[in-house]
């Protein structure tokens, strides 16, 4: 699908003309992470649109680093509906996907239904910069977001071995939230990020290694830069959105998080009302990790569904 100068691959289910939702993915993923909710959506009666976003997958991989601003990956999503003849949506984004969703009705307030988060909760805009304010808070020790800024360094280590990323980055994320890992993680050290994650004994119950082998396929034929370039906008993206200080979403919210999911430890779920004036829903699904659509499908597909049901298109 083309869109907004980039050609997008699209996974697309249910009839056209139904209400639309939109499922957009984080990192390092693909619209295939959105496996289980596609068929749901669309039996119940949506049409579903699921992209591999820019610099992932099928789609287009711009070289430039400021070509994956906050600005081109809401309007590339925008353009879906344009292709599809909507005027609105439910955005439905997990990890950075989310990021760019709690954007959308700020941008675009006139093609967004309503928002759905996995992962990522609502957070108000930072009073400076994302990366100044992560250097002072994380010092001399390692953090993952900072590590990524320095185009190369990531993609080196990453691009290095895509089925070893893979493998450690989904299936060794819970080690991530484990008390004895966890300050791994953190310290200070020559290591690079990969290193810092367990080598997992065997995979979780639920990916099979058909499905893991997928990611690691076509990682290794696009590798990771233009998945790293979305980090290297975070200051890009502040610096460019300074009208939207203050602003607030009215539309419905939902946010739906794992209790183990160790992004949750520097996006703090309390911040919601100083974001979102609309109606608001915060789903917590105990254990669960950062994977939370693969790792607990019936859950969140049950939730979505409920939600979506009191949406107004």
């Amino acid at each position: 699908m083309d869109t907004n100068g980039v050609r997008l691959r699209v996974i697309e289910a249910g009839e056209p003309g139904a209400p639309v939702v939109v499922l957009a993915h984080g990192f390092p993923e693909l619209a295939y992470s959105w496996r289980h909710q596609i068929p749901v959506l669309a039996d119940a009666g949506y049409h579903v649109l699921a992209p591999d976003q820019r610099g992932y997958g099928g789609s287009s991989r711009p070289e430039a680093v400021e070509a994956y601003n906050i600005h081109e990956l809401t309007a590339d999503l925008v353009g879906l509906l344009d292709d599809v003849g909507a005027e609105r949506a439910v955005w439905v984004g997990h990890d950075w996907g989310a990021i760019v969703l709690w954007n959308m009705p700020l941008l675009h307030p006139d093609r967004v239904a309503a928002v759905a988060s996995v992962s990522v909760p609502p957070l108000p805009r930072p009073r400076k910069s994302p990366i100044q304010a992560w250097r002072k808070q994380f010092g001399e020790n390692f953090f993952y977001i900072l590590y990524f800024q320095e185009p190369g360094v990531a993609d080196a280590e990453l691009n290095g071995d895509p089925a070893r990323t893979m493998r450690r980055m989904i299936c060794g994320q819970s080690s991530l939230s484990n008390k004895a890992t966890a300050p791994r993680m953190l310290a200070p050290g020559p290591e690079g990020f990969i290193d810092r994650i367990p080598e997992p004994d065997g995979l979780p119950n639920w990916i099979s290694q058909d499905e893991l082998d997928h990611y690691i396929d076509e990682f290794s034929r696009t590798g990771f830069t233009g998945a790293l370039n979305w980090y290297r906008n975070f200051d890009r993206n502040w610096e460019t959105t300074a009208e939207l200080d203050g602003a607030m979403i009215t539309v419905p919210c939902l946010f739906i998080g794992g209790t183990a999911d160790p992004v949750l430890t520097f996006t703090p779920t309390d911040r919601a009302a100083r974001v979102i004036a609309g109606p608001y829903q915060q789903v917590m699904v105990d254990g669960a990790g950062h994977w939370l659509q693969q790792e607990r499908p019936d859950v969140v597909n049950e939730t979505l569904l409920d939600f979506l049901k009191g949406v107004q298109w």
